[in-house]
């Protein structure tokens, strides 16, 4: 049977999401003349076809059903980015000038974010048949056996940071595997060879692009005052730079954090999401709900995500299949990091990436594909004894 309190977990998630999609689009709603309720039902369309999706999903057979699913997730996706810049202007949505979303039937798809719950299968599958079966080996055979999966992350950044210009997900991805590895079998001393590379090559991602360092330098320009606090100031004036004109982002995020204190200002009275925070109910949701709901409302939220994570990491731990374990495992780090690099970036602890928050965020294709990959993981449940008496959806 599959696991219940996962599933009425992330259903509870979900309908927190609608209710702060209808009260954090006030200004959205304006601006466009749109019901008041454009929202908030779309979302509420979104939630109950996730939900639909994972109940579904739950009485299914893993051994029949996750392969398959996952292999067109990651097949399916990696062939719909690479097309998109070939597709008529009428059929995709640009940001920024790059193409990240496919329309559809008034609707629109983004391909990454089912690709993602793809990719995690295949790393599953290709580590369960490559790594941990024939013992110890040394540093220079691990980094042999890494370079298929260095080539295929190589064209997965062609895809993602260069064809879309989204960074965020490529940190996500990068983490995913990175962990992944390190549980499918890797030794910790190749972990941690793998991680310097991984953040030399990023930096030299960011400094190839004036976007990406004006993006760096306008989070600086906001968290360097704590920061330096601690160097001499003969390091600290060298270290300083001028506040510039984006880091308002962060500024105002703050702000409608420390507006809402520890009880918040209530439902519907933010005054940050008035035109002053741009994207509050999507990037920037959990600076609304801190604002309206307080730091007892982001604790909670983030309680119910804890929780849930805690559900999918011991579905993987009691799972018999080494498959089914680290899928399991990968959707939990997929979930995890996406909700840590939104909330470090309207914090101000990092740069502001563009990751949604899971099933919280406004957006169709996030809360789908998520919803995709926790049915998935609802599944292997059945095959795992999570709890010592059975408990199921059906």
């Amino acid at each position: 049977m599959a696991d219940r309190k996962l599933f009425l977990l992330v259903s509870m998630i979900i309908a927190i999401g609608i209710i702060m999609s209808y009260s954090l689009s006030t200004y959205i709603v304006l601006l466009f003349n749109t019901n008041e309720f454009h929202f908030a039902l779309r979302q509420m369309v979104f939630g109950i076809a996730s939900i639909l999706i994972m109940f579904t999903l739950a009485q299914q057979d893993p051994n029949k059903v996750l392969q398959p699913l996952g292999l067109l997730f990651f097949l399916g996706g990696a062939f719909l980015m690479f097309i998109m810049p070939f597709l008529p202007a009428s059929l995709v949505t640009e940001v920024g000038g790059a193409a990240r979303w496919i329309k559809l039937f008034g609707f629109s798809l983004a391909p990454v974010e089912f690709f993602k719950v793809g990719f995690v299968y295949f790393l599953a599958w290709s580590f369960d048949r490559r790594l941990g079966q024939a013992g110890p080996i040394g540093i220079k055979e691990e980094f042999l056996r890494f370079l298929p999966y260095a080539f295929i992350f190589f064209v997965v950044v062609f895809l993602i940071a260069v064809m879309q210009n989204d960074l965020g997900q490529i940190i996500v991805l990068a983490l995913t595997l990175a962990f992944m590895m390190l549980f499918a079998g890797s030794s910790f001393k190749f972990f941690m060879a793998i991680t310097l590379s991984s953040i030399l090559a990023f930096i030299l991602i960011i400094v190839s692009s004036d976007h990406r360092i004006l993006r760096i330098k306008s989070w600086w320009a906001t968290a360097q005052s704590v920061i330096l606090a601690i160097f001499p100031e003969s390091i600290a004036s060298q270290l300083r730079v001028e506040a510039n004109e984006e880091a308002y982002q962060i500024g105002h995020s703050l702000n409608a954090i420390s507006n809402g204190g520890i009880f918040g200002v209530g439902f519907g009275n933010g005054s940050f999401k008035l035109g002053f925070l741009s994207e509050v109910h999507t990037d920037f949701v959990l600076a609304g709900i801190a604002e309206e709901f307080g730091f007892i409302g982001v604790f909670f939220v983030t309680f119910l995500f804890i929780w849930s994570l805690q559900r999918i990491f011991k579905i993987a731990n009691r799972s018999e299949q080494r498959v089914h374990y680290l899928f399991s495992l990968g959707v939990g780090l997929l979930l995890v990091f996406a909700f840590m690099l939104n909330a470090y970036g309207i914090s101000g602890l990092t740069p502001i990436k563009g990751i949604s928050v899971p099933f919280l965020s406004y957006g169709g294709s996030s809360m789908i594909a998520a919803s995709f990959a926790v049915g998935m993981v609802l599944m292997i449940s059945r095959r795992a004894r999570v709890d010592e008496k059975k408990r199921g959806l059906s």
